[in-house]
């Protein structure tokens, strides 16, 4: 449920304009003459938080970190404010960045009224720091803290988020971003871009929404409650009658703004440029970069193999995906990056591509233009991945995508969690996962794995042809079959869910587990432990 605003509007009307990010990655040394210069050394100073930011997200070197989850007012763009729930008093909270193989100590403090978490998303790490109530950890109460430490193993894009109620409480702003730079760059300039929606239409969207939330919520408490699964699961199939409207989300943000609340981002001919697009929301946007070409050169944070130009087409991100694209600032002027769609909150996602001392226009904003997609089962050169369709697993497991809106239960191979039927495995199989999407049309599911990464072998039945495809999050639209397969290389109790909260807290995860792992945490009956 996203926020109710701080005073009940009943009518709103935004006319929104050209918007972006002005936030870059922290860069080297010799390269801060490309980044705002008072931002770069006031982030260089600490990693203590500094409160409210109104337009950025603070930036966070090194491999100590403080994250406070606490209540703060957020505008999210000229006109619209909400009280949100934050981490370090921005939405997004700090981005953490740290180098590749570092090892970090991230400090979480609570200081909202509700317990809270923080999973590591798309990192792989030991699985007591995943940040999964009653499943790794005992959820983080009111005026506690919780330290997670883990290595950085895998340079990439990567995010944070709560995962406990994390339906309600990411609505609420609890996420930031988390980059892990390589050894080598390929690139001058680093922007990330977290997406996401709001539903601040006060009297649609709240009431009758959180009452059913609530609901869902009482019922994924799963892992320590001394209600039985299976009456859990009764009571949880019994108790909605509707489900969730995602046209109640009319407010769509690029690193939390809207419209004209964002500045743009600012380019110099001749660099190249990295965008690191993160969605954190829980519907597909499809973006389009105008006036160049481009390469998309990593997915989920793993790199692509001799990835190829691309001009006019759109990249769809669907939640929990990222996807990094770089291009060389050759064409001089101002040019837009924008979500296409006819949704109510498409025209407020749209970011300039500024060059500096370049105020001339060049393009005109065509949200609705149809483009074709941009297709990665045939993208980059093709190589030898980990795995290959016809070789031998030691574990095979077909996931079939079910429910419905209507009774809000969704389903894996006809089971709601916690009933839903774990994948169980041994540490060194190899592990095969079909997917299929058996739901109504228009029901789509981003499937994401934590703990591990996983290879693309095929799509509906065609086995991938470029360059081999590493993700953790996986989008199923209906009909679709995707054949995955992972290493069992990180012992534990990993979540396998859609990534569209609404889904998984109704019911739409299971887990892999190792046998014979025993959590290193003893379950607190007390912690209100919520792991969706």
């Amino acid at each position: 449920m996203k926020l109710k605003l701080t005073a009940i509007l009943t009518f709103i009307v935004i006319i929104l304009a050209a918007c972006s990010s002005d936030l870059t990655g922290k860069m080297d040394n010799k390269d801060h003459e490309n980044m705002d210069q008072a931002t770069a050394e006031e982030n260089g100073k600490d990693n203590k938080n500094k409160g409210l930011q109104t337009t950025s997200f603070e930036i966070l070197t090194g491999n100590k970190f403080t994250i406070v989850a606490k209540e703060a007012t957020h505008q999210l763009n000229n006109e619209v404010k909400v009280d949100a729930w934050t981490f370090n008093g921005s939405v997004p909270g700090s981005q953490i960045r740290v180098k590749e193989g570092e090892k970090v100590t991230i400090n979480l403090i609570n200081e909202l009224p509700d317990p809270v978490s923080i999973h590591w998303h798309g990192i792989p790490l030991q699985n007591e720091m995943d940040g999964i109530p009653g499943v790794t950890q005992n959820a983080v109460q009111p005026g506690e803290t919780f330290t997670y430490e883990f290595t950085a193993s895998f340079p990439g894009t990567y995010m944070y988020h709560t995962h406990q109620e994390a339906v309600n409480q990411l609505d609420k702003g609890l996420y930031g971003s988390f980059i892990v730079e390589p050894k080598v760059k390929t690139y001058d300039r680093d922007y990330t871009l977290m997406l996401d929606e709001w539903a601040t239409n006060p009297e649609e969207s709240d009431s009758s929404m959180r009452d059913m939330n609530e609901m869902e919520h009482s019922n994924m408490s799963g892992m320590d409650d001394s209600e039985s699964p299976e009456d859990q699961h009764n009571s949880k199939s019994g108790s909605q009658s509707m489900g969730h409207d995602m046209n109640n989300y009319n407010i769509f943000t690029i690193n939390g703004k809207s419209g004209g609340a964002i500045e743009p981002l600012k380019v110099k001919e001749g660099e190249t440029i990295r965008i690191r697009l993160a969605n954190i929301g829980f519907l597909s946007h499809n973006f389009h970069l105008h006036g160049h070409n481009f390469k998309v050169v990593a997915i989920d944070g793993q790199e692509l193999n001799e990835p190829q130009e691309l001009k006019d087409q759109l990249i769809s991100i669907a939640p929990g995906e990222r996807y990094d694209i770089e291009f060389t600032a050759d064409n001089p002027g101002k040019w837009y990056l924008e979500c296409h769609g006819e949704m109510e909150g498409t025209d407020g996602m749209k970011t300039v591509i500024q060059y500096e001392g370049n105020n001339e226009s060049n393009d005109q904003t065509n949200q609705v233009e149809n483009l074709p997609l941009f297709n990665y089962t045939n993208y980059g050169d093709a190589k030898v991945g980990n795995f290959i369709l016809s070789q031998e697993y030691d574990v095979e497991y077909t996931m079939d995508l079910n429910g419905n809106n209507a009774d809000n239960v969704w389903m894996i191979n006809g089971k709601s969690f916690p009933n839903s039927e774990n994948i169980n495995v041994k540490k060194g199989d190899l592990v095969k996962v079909k997917l299929i999407n058996n739901s109504p049309t228009g029901v789509n599911h981003p499937m994401h794995l934590h703990g591990h990464f996983f290879q693309v072998l095929s799509k509906n039945g065609k086995p991938i042809e470029g360059s081999p495809i590493e993700k953790d999050t996986i989008n199923l639209k209906p009909g679709d079959e995707f054949v995955v397969a992972f290493e069992a290389d990180n012992p534990g109790n990993w979540l396998f869910h859609c990534h569209d909260l609404h889904h998984a807290s109704a019911g739409m995860v299971n887990m892999v587990k190792y046998y014979g792992y025993q959590p290193k945490f003893t379950p607190d009956p007390n912690a209100n432990n919520k792991p969706e």
